[in-house]
């Protein structure tokens, strides 16, 4: 018998095709109809949509939000606004960029703003001006009626913040209550766990160290602190990311290539899943007793595909689900 939870399930804009042909409204409609019930809206699929109808960004972001609610949805978050905090160009720019897409947030009726932790090099890793500048951005989220809440998420790859203990700390000095933690399953599988950089793919000390990890998630991170997750796979490299790898680009972090072009709908062991995520929605849902939001991020090059679209991605999110809560009733 399957295990149950309560747990709403989104998926993001991005996971059910990258193909221009693959439209956000075509998205929306297929997300309904495979029992999910919200959708994270990265920024370029609305700026996609709202120039092909002819729409300002915020228009469109009116007719988005209409769109959700003809089909029941909820728009969990837009995303990512990224290479925010400690960044050494003016604030005064990135603090207007930063109303402009609040004021898309809004227009969506977005509960969320993601924020992915800065990964530029051309940053300060200084904590006071960080928290500084992130207090600011919570506190013009909060600035109007309808406040649009920042989910700060720690990236693999980021210059300074890449674990979620980090973003916890980060999250307590801000101290906002509207400001928390996106608690990403990639982000901390690939940073532990995994390694597409060497053969099997496991980082020898890894399994012991995403033990140790989640188990203080479990008993130290406060549940108002994390306001929603996201899961995903990574495939395995067979051969290795190295040079003469088609996906291989010495300019980019190995994770992000493997986080930009290899990551499948949990459990896919199809196409080359193999990261342990059902052991981290058994440690989030089960141990540490979640009960909001979880969202599936994927980037699959295969959605780069026209015939690869909304509807298949769908029906591949609905599956992956439920092959989790046969893994965790088994």
């Amino acid at each position: 018998m399957s295990m149950a939870f309560t747990n709403k399930l989104a998926i993001a804009s991005v996971s059910l095709g990258q193909h221009p042909s693959h439209t956000l409204d075509q998205k929306m409609a297929a997300a309904s109809h495979h029992g999910f019930s919200g959708i994270e809206i990265v920024y370029s699929d609305l700026e996609a949509f709202s120039k092909s109808n002819d729409l300002t960004i915020l228009k469109g972001a009116d007719t988005a939000k209409s769109l959700c609610k003809k089909h029941n949805l909820t728009i969990l978050s837009l995303n990512p606004f990224k290479n925010f905090e400690g960044h050494n160009s003016p604030f005064i720019s990135r603090i207007t960029v930063a109303q402009h897409w609040l004021a898309v947030a809004r227009r969506l009726g977005a509960i969320y703003l993601q924020v992915p932790s800065q990964f530029d090099p051309n940053s300060t890793g200084d904590r006071t001006t960080s928290v500084s500048e992130l207090r600011q951005l919570a506190d013009l989220a909060a600035s109007e009626e309808l406040v649009v809440s920042i989910a700060y998420e720690a990236v693999a790859w980021a210059t300074h913040n890449t674990t979620w203990q980090s973003s916890l700390e980060i999250v307590e000095a801000v101290d906002r209550p509207n400001f928390g933690i996106c608690l990403d399953s990639f982000h901390i599988m690939s940073l532990l766990w995994g390694d597409n950089s060497v053969a099997g793919g496991i980082r020898p000390e890894g399994p012991a160290e995403l033990e140790a990890s989640l188990t203080d998630l479990v008993h130290n991170c406060p549940l108002e602190r994390i306001f929603y997750i996201q899961i995903s796979d990574a495939e395995l490299f067979d051969p290795p990311l190295g040079p003469g790898h088609e996906l291989y680009n010495e300019k980019d972090d190995r994770r992000l290539i493997w986080s930009r072009k290899a990551r499948p709908f949990p459990l896919e062991r199809e196409f080359g899943g193999y990261f342990p995520v059902a052991e981290f929605v058994n440690k989030c849902l089960v141990e540490k007793k979640w009960k909001g939001w979880v969202s599936f991020e994927v980037f699959d090059r295969r959605m780069l595909e026209a015939g690869n679209g909304p509807e298949k991605a769908a029906e591949r999110g609905r599956r992956s689900w439920e092959r989790i809560l046969e893994a965790l009733s088994s």
